[in-house]
């Protein structure tokens, strides 16, 4: 808090003022990283939520933000926390949901979990941030996740007929 203080060129107590505590500056400073991003961002689609990440990834500031956002895991886990209770679960849901009406419309198979879509989606995201340079285009990166929803059965230019009821 005193570096912020003196960067700022304010004193503590103002910085405390604002940001009780150092969880509370920390988030207020990624979401200004992010150009204070909507909490529920309105995802419309997985090809919108793909384009999304891949413009993510393909900035290099954002790469670094996000990699120490997760390495914060272990050793501030109230941040990580803070940051899923104000900015992860609504984007979430709202990625939740994209993926299900993917499926719904039938260009994913029938069958898929969206939760657990989800968890592999956001996996690759974490792999690609650790596992490829900070120098990737956004197409490099868009190509990377359309791969693995392809091997997830995706298809985005089919629609599936309705799973036959076996019952």
């Amino acid at each position: 808090m005193e570096q912020v203080a003196r960067r700022a060129g304010v004193t503590r107590a103002t910085v405390y003022r604002r940001f009780p505590d150092k969880t509370r500056l920390l988030i207020a400073a990624i979401e200004s990283a992010w150009g204070d991003p909507p909490v529920a961002p309105e995802i419309t689609d997985i090809e919108q939520m793909i384009t999304g990440w891949a413009g993510v990834l393909a900035q290099p500031r954002q790469r670094r933000l996000l990699r120490r956002l997760y390495g914060a895991v272990d050793d501030d886990p109230e941040l990580a926390a803070a940051y899923r209770e104000r900015l992860g679960g609504a984007r979430d849901r709202m990625r939740r949901d994209a993926i299900a009406a993917t499926r719904d419309a039938g260009r994913l198979p029938g069958d898929t979990d969206p939760e657990v879509l989800l968890d592999l989606l956001t996996g690759a995201v974490w792999h690609h941030l650790t596992a490829y340079p900070d120098t990737t285009a956004p197409d490099q990166a868009e190509r990377y996740l359309r791969a693995l929803l392809t091997q997830a059965g995706y298809r985005p230019d089919e629609v599936r007929p309705p799973k036959e009821d076996q019952t």
